[in-house]
C-alpha cells in the first residue's frame, strides 16, 4: 500500500491582524492581502518613532503570514500618504543630539530593510500627498497605484536634510540620473501625470477608483506562483542592494552628525514658524 505524502506545515506563522495594539497604524488582513495603513491623519500622516516601529512589525508578521500573498500600504484619508519625518518629533527629541539621531536612523533603516526583503509582492496605495521619506516608502514598495490629485516630493535640500534612505539610491534606477537630480536638487511637486510619466508609479486613477486598480493589481500578483514571485524579487532587488549597502551606513554617521548644524536648525525652525527657510542667512554663515 503506498505511503501518503505528508506535508509539513510551518510552524512560524503570523498573527490575527486584530492581536497587534498598534496605535499610529491600521493593520488588517483579508484574504490573502495585508492591508497596513499609516494613521496620523492630523500631523499627515507623517512618522514618529512609535510609527516606524509599527510599520516594521506589520510588515514582519505579513512576511511570516503564509496565508498572505501581497502587502499594501496607504495612508488614512485622502490628503496624505505620509509626509515623512514628524518634524514636531525631530524638534523635541533628535534636534542638536546625534546620538539619539543615530538611533532613530537606525529605526527608519531596519524598515526599508524589512520592506525590500519581506519576500512578497508589496504595493503603495499613494492615496494622497507623498512627500520626503514618505516617498521614500514608496519606492521602496515594489508597485505604485497613485489616486490623480497627488504630487510627490522631495524636501531635504529644502528643509536641512538629505534625502539618503532609499531616495538617493533608487531613484537613479526608477527615473535616471538626470530626472533624479531634478527631483533632488529642486524639491519641486511632481503632479500625479508627471509620476506615471517618469516611472515614480504605475498607475494613475481617480481616488474614487484606487481601490478598485489595488485590488486588481494585487489579484494578478496572487495569480502568480510565490516561490517564483520571492525569487524574482530577490534578483530585481541587486542594483538597490547595492547602491542601499554601499551608502547608508555613511549616510546614518553623516546625518547624524548634520544633526548639529545650523542648516538643519533653520530648516527646522522655519517649518515649525510656518515661514520660509532664510537660505540667504546660512550661506552668510558659510563664509
Amino acid at each position: 500500500m503506498p505511503k501518503k505524502t505528508v506535508i509539513n506545515k510551518s510552524k512560524y506563522k503570523g498573527k490575527p491582524a486584530g492581536n497587534f495594539n498598534f496605535e499610529h497604524i491600521i493593520y488588517e488582513k483579508n484574504s490573502f492581502k495585508a492591508v497596513i495603513t499609516i494613521n496620523r491623519p492630523k500631523v499627515l500622516n507623517c512618522l514618529n518613532l512609535k510609527t516606524i516601529n509599527e510599520l516594521t512589525m506589520a510588515f514582519k508578521d505579513a512576511s511570516w503570514d503564509d496565508e498572505i500573498a501581497v502587502i499594501i500600504l496607504t495612508g488614512i484619508g485622502k490628503q496624505a500618504f505620509s509626509t515623512g519625518a514628524d518634524l514636531a518629533e525631530q524638534t523635541e527629541d533628535f534636534l542638536g543630539h546625534p546620538s539619539d539621531y543615530y538611533k532613530w536612523m537606525y529605526e527608519f533603516i531596519q524598515l526599508h530593510e524589512v520592506m525590500r526583503n519581506v519576500g512578497k509582492p508589496t504595493i503603495a496605495r499613494l492615496n494622497g500627498i507623498v512627500v520626503g521619506g514618505g516617498n521614500e516608502l514608496n519606492i521602496s514598495c515594489d508597485l505604485a497605484i497613485a489616486a490623480d490629485h497627488i504630487y510627490i516630493k522631495q524636501v531635504g535640500a529644502a528643509r536641512g536634510s538629505v534625502a539618503a534612505a532609499g531616495a538617493t539610491q533608487f531613484l537613479p534606477l526608477l527615473v535616471g540620473d538626470r530626472r533624479a537630480r531634478e527631483i533632488l536638487f529642486l524639491c519641486e511637486e511632481i503632479p500625479a501625470a508627471k509620476a506615471l510619466e517618469w516611472g515614480l508609479v504605475n498607475q494613475v486613477v481617480p481616488y474614487d477608483e484606487l481601490d478598485n486598480a489595488v485590488n486588481i493589481m494585487a489579484e494578478k500578483l496572487f495569480n502568480k506562483l510565490p516561490e517564483c514571485l520571492r525569487y524574482t524579487k530577490q534578483q530585481l532587488n541587486f542594483w538597490r542592494d547595492l547602491s542601499w549597502h554601499t551608502t547608508i551606513g555613511h549616510a546614518r554617521e553623516w546625518l547624524s552628525i548634520h544633526n548639529l548644524s545650523d542648516e538643519v536648525k533653520e530648516g527646522i525652525k522655519a517649518f515649525g514658524e510656518k515661514r520660509n527657510v532664510n537660505y540667504k542667512k546660512i550661506r552668510k554663515l558659510k563664509k
